[in-house]
């Protein structure tokens, strides 16, 4: 078992913006584990221990997070910051091959994959957790981030790992719900013959 120095919960709900008040808040809880890394200044093949880390921790944070929100998560997202005296593959690592599952049981399934950001970098780094609609990984209006930051983590050989869920989509969504194929106007006067796939 990977040793967890602390571990943080957040909870925020957007009510408006702009001064436009939305049909209903959306809610977004956030939970982020800081954990020593055990390959920290050394090349390793075998990552196992971090993986199940990752497992461990989405099952121990996960019900803790549903809790958080004022309705059923519609949306997800995870990450991780691998402190500087390791690699990305170490984040990646935690956060790619065994989290998933515990993530989507907590929040009763999920079809689309769960978008991440890992990076390594310094205690206090920013880092935009990208969140999805659970189902529907072409809906628009869930295609969002919420960014987060822990002033002492990760140490340089610390991994904070991110899991992050939401009730709702981006607040007052106007950039249409799926995508479309914007149509050029026609062309007029001497134009050079080309096809039109080379504009597409």
């Amino acid at each position: 078992m990977v040793e967890t120095r602390k571990i943080i919960a957040l909870r925020e709900t957007v009510f408006s913006e702009l001064g436009v008040e939305a049909e209903r808040p959306t809610t977004r809880a956030v939970g982020m584990a800081v954990i020593r890394n055990p390959f920290a200044g050394k090349f390793v093949e075998d990552l196992r221990p971090l993986l199940e880390a990752g497992a461990i921790l989405g099952e121990r944070l996960m019900p803790e997070l549903v809790k958080l929100l004022d309705g059923l998560a519609v949306s997800y997202g995870k990450g991780a910051i691998v402190g500087v005296a390791a690699e990305m593959e170490h984040g990646g690592a935690c956060v790619h091959p065994m989290l998933g599952k515990p993530m989507r049981a907590a929040i009763g399934g999920g079809k689309a994959v769960i978008g991440s950001n890992v990076k390594v970098a310094a205690a206090g780094a920013i880092l935009d957790v990208p969140l999805g609609h659970k189902d529907d990984s072409w809906s628009f209006p869930h295609f969002d981030t919420i960014t987060v930051s822990v002033a002492d983590a990760p140490r340089p050989d610390e991994i904070l790992v991110v899991m992050a869920i939401a009730d709702g989509g981006r607040l007052l969504n106007r950039c249409v719900t799926e995508p479309f194929v914007l149509r050029a106007p026609p062309l007029e006067g001497n134009v050079p013959d080309f096809d039109v796939a080379e504009i597409a």
